[in-house]
């Protein structure tokens, strides 16, 4: 018996300053609403999105910073060719990729070189 019930949110990292760009990639061009956050959260630097599903996407500041590679978040979208078309408008670099063919995915990197995956899911 679990007693669990979904998945709520995650935290990835990045460098001190990151907030403009932040506020960029994830807002502008990810097109994900910030979140109102607790104080403290803000003092320590911390920015939260939302997902149109109710889950959240957080970003804390890390000293020293690593980018992560393995350990990423993967992200829905509906239609694949629409995210990499947006993406490239947004000068983002994107790596499609087959391996779990025939789902759709894609790879790209936040503005600090952590890894992030795009999955189809009509």
């Amino acid at each position: 018996m679990t007693l669990l019930s979904s998945f709520d949110h995650m935290t990835i990292q990045a460098p001190q300053g990151y907030q403009p760009q932040a506020r960029a990639f994830f807002g502008t061009f990810l097109g994900l609403p910030e979140l109102a956050h607790p104080p403290v959260v803000t003092e320590r630097g911390g920015l939260w999105f939302g997902l149109p599903d109710g889950r959240q996407l957080h970003i804390a500041v890390c000293e020293p910073f690593a980018p992560l590679d393995i350990g990423h978040p993967a992200l829905r979208c509906t239609d694949l060719d629409a995210f990499l078309a947006r993406a490239a408008e947004h000068g983002v670099p994107t790596t499609p990729d087959t391996l779990l063919s025939p789902l759709r995915r894609a790879f790209l990197s936040d503005p600090w070189g952590n890894r992030l995956e795009i999955i189809e899911r009509p």
